[in-house]
């Protein structure tokens, strides 16, 4: 084991780095929660520092820093501006579909970050209104989240691959005043237009906001409509600027609208307080950067990753944040990676496996590699979906770097379990994702909530209260909230997901209990698409579930019965089965296969076994559950799925 850095609560007037262990920081923050968070907030320039750690929320959770002070984007950059460091490079925007690259300093970003937000103010956005970001990986979308933040607007990334009724739903949701977008995204050499998706959304929501801006970018000049839409360039120039408005820590920074198992998305609330405390001490302590580091994560800032640590955690940090605008193959090759992190000298790394298993694809031999200087490169984060081996091992010997897998959510916010390379460089594990981090008291329990000993697989769960930075609430509906997270065994937060710890204490993340799964890294509710598959006028019922895939992780697949007398012929209603999804969830929902049954498992009282029909489709061996309606069902279904080649014969 190696020593390296400290965290925040060894970093002040504590003991030296080298007496520092995780084992300590990790008990200190069980034992103690109200001294080693304040501590860690007390890092941050507080408007009003807070004086307690926490009061009481909902159903035994907690509200972080409920007197506390501040505002986020104050944080991520006037602060590093008034410290002197306007001059350094906050942001790299790098865009190889568009042969571009930009770099923004801290003094750049301020500035446009603040005219944006006084041109957002001149629109009627205030603290508390919302504002849903529909936009590609561009830098206006990290100006615009700031822009929100610093009016302490509340703001809704939806991702920009999502179809115009996903879309539609979360405007819905949210009710926001403002609309900000762009004329297109670009996937390879593909343009893939936004304007026809918005306004589609636009005439299916109950609620379309007043003011729709758009970023009008050269692959795609669209027509605006007079009285609803604003240019970007203009609308921004016209800003003035305005200072960073002072928000309760307990106030919302955003809203991220996760898959749900009943296919209706849930709006996970993030607050300013919580959230600044949590990301600036996880890029320290987790992430081992700091001031003038270089930054990479390989997401997309409709996602959590985005939020986390292209956007907000390097700010906080004083890093240099990579934003990019490609894939890891085809723009132009798979040494695309390699290139990006010589060319920005990037420090640390952070990619979904799936894009990795994707560079080993093109280049197993990982010889495009050869041409870049990797020596700034000091270790490569893993999230997103579990790590198989073969691809660890596979990255471990071509870099001769660590290599740390590591296992978050939406809701949390920041990593609950990894090798905290800025405290303790302890060993890696394959198919581990590391030991929980400070603050996450991280048990294994059975179907009755009774606790399970070290090697025995149950359910993951979080001992309440949860640390700072995880989600405080959903938006609009607590008690969505609480039957979500809470009620399934009180006290304790249910992420979702089954494993077991070591006898080292090391976690292992298996895979989740419901029905949400990570296609590439990208989590969705296999529900949302059933409803529609169900859609279809030949479809009688539906299950869609997650299959193993070697290059995305899990895709979803549908069982598909006829309504009685339907004479579809199964080519043509698969193909008309995919061609629903994608346009009403989006192209990286990967669905590609619709297999026809005669009957699906239920149970007693009528509903689907999903649990059984994933355990068939990944080949396992197991006793029929005791409230199936008919046994027989399995081994024909099995025989299907073996006979399509989803399942291993």
């Amino acid at each position: 084991m190696q020593n390296s850095r400290s965290s925040c609560v060894a970093q002040r007037d504590g003991p030296s780095a080298d007496a520092v262990s995780y084992a300590d920081l990790y008990a200190a923050s069980l034992a103690d929660p109200e001294a080693y968070w304040l501590e860690c907030a007390s890092r941050l320039q507080w408007f009003e520092e807070p004086s307690r750690a926490f009061e009481a929320g909902v159903a035994g959770t907690v509200r972080w820093f409920p007197d506390g002070v501040l505002n986020t984007a104050w944080l991520c950059l006037d602060a590093h501006v008034d410290a002197g460091r306007g001059d350094e490079v906050a942001l790299i925007y790098d865009s190889p579909v568009t042969n571009t690259i930009e770099r923004f300093t801290y003094a750049e970003l301020t500035e446009r970050v603040a005219r944006t937000a006084g041109a957002l103010r001149a629109l009627g956005v205030e603290r508390g209104d919302r504002v849903v970001i529909y936009m590609p990986m561009v830098p206006e979308a990290a100006i615009a989240m700031l822009a929100c933040a610093r009016l302490g607007a509340i703001h809704s990334v939806v991702f920009g691959g999502f179809a115009a009724r996903e879309l539609a739903l979360r405007i819905d949701d949210a009710r926001p005043k403002a609309l900000l977008t762009a004329s297109c995204g670009i996937e390879f050499e593909r343009v893939i237009p936004y304007k026809p998706l918005i306004d589609e959304a636009m005439r299916l929501t109950e609620a379309p906001p007043a003011a729709v801006v758009m970023l009008q970018r050269e692959q795609a000049q669209v027509d605006l409509i007079e009285g609803r839409d604003h240019d970007w360039r203009a609308f921004e120039a016209a800003g003035e600027c305005v200072d960073a408005v002072p928000v309760a820590a307990t106030d919302p920074l955003y809203i991220l609208y996760t898959s749900g198992t009943t296919g209706r998305p849930k709006g996970v609330v993030r607050d300013h307080g919580g959230h600044a405390v949590a990301l600036a001490d996880s890029m320290h302590s987790i992430y081992g950067v700091g001031p003038g580091d270089v930054f990479w994560a390989a997401s997309d800032v409709g996602w959590v990753v985005g939020h986390s640590y292209i956007v907000y955690g390097p700010l906080l940090a004083g890093c240099t944040a990579v934003l990019y605008e490609g894939k890891p193959v085809r723009t132009p090759d798979a040494g695309a990676f390699w290139r990006v992190i010589a060319q920005h000298q990037v420090k640390t790394f952070f990619v979904a496996p799936t894009a990795f298993r994707a560079v080993r694809k093109e280049d197993p031999e990982a010889a495009l590699m050869a041409a870049h200087d990797l020596s700034c490169l000091e270790r490569v984060f893993l999230a997103g979906e579990r790590c198989d081996p073969p691809t660890l091992h596979w990255l471990e010997d071509i870099l001769d770097r660590p290599v740390i897998d590591h296992w978050w959510q939406t809701e949390t916010g920041w990593p609950v379990c990894a090798i905290p390379a800025g405290v303790e460089l302890l060993d890696t594990r394959a198919g581990s994702a590391g030991v929980p981090m400070p603050g996450y008291d991280l048990r294994v329990l059975d179907d009755e909530g009774r606790e399970k000993g070290a090697e025995e697989t149950g359910h993951l769960v979080l001992r309440l209260p949860l640390p700072p930075g995880t989600l405080p609430g959903v938006w609009g509906d607590e008690a969505r909230f609480v039957s979500a997270y809470l009620e399934r065994f009180p006290g304790y937060y249910h992420t979702g997901d089954g494993g077991y710890r070591d006898d080292d204490g090391y976690v292992h993340v298996m895979g989740r209990t419901d029905d949400v799964i990570n296609v590439a890294g990208h989590r969705l509710s296999t529900g949302e698409i059933e409803e529609v598959v169900a859609g279809h006028p030949a479809v009688a019922e539906c299950a869609v579930i997650g299959v193993r895939d070697e290059d995305r992780g899990e895709i979803p697949i549908g069982l598909v019965l006829l309504k009685d007398g339907g004479n579809s012929d199964a080519a043509t209603l698969e193909a008309e089965l995919v061609a629903r999804v994608r346009a009403d969830v989006g192209a990286f929902a990967n669905f590609r296969r619709a297999l026809i049954v005669e009957r699906l498992p239920k149970t007693r009282s009528g509903k689907i076994l999903r649990t059984a029909l994933r355990r068939l489709a990944a080949g396992d061996h197991f006793d029929p559950p005791s409230t199936i309606d008919d046994p027989a069902i399995l081994p024909e279904i099995a025989a299907l799925l073996q006979s399509a080649g989803i399942a291993p014969a």
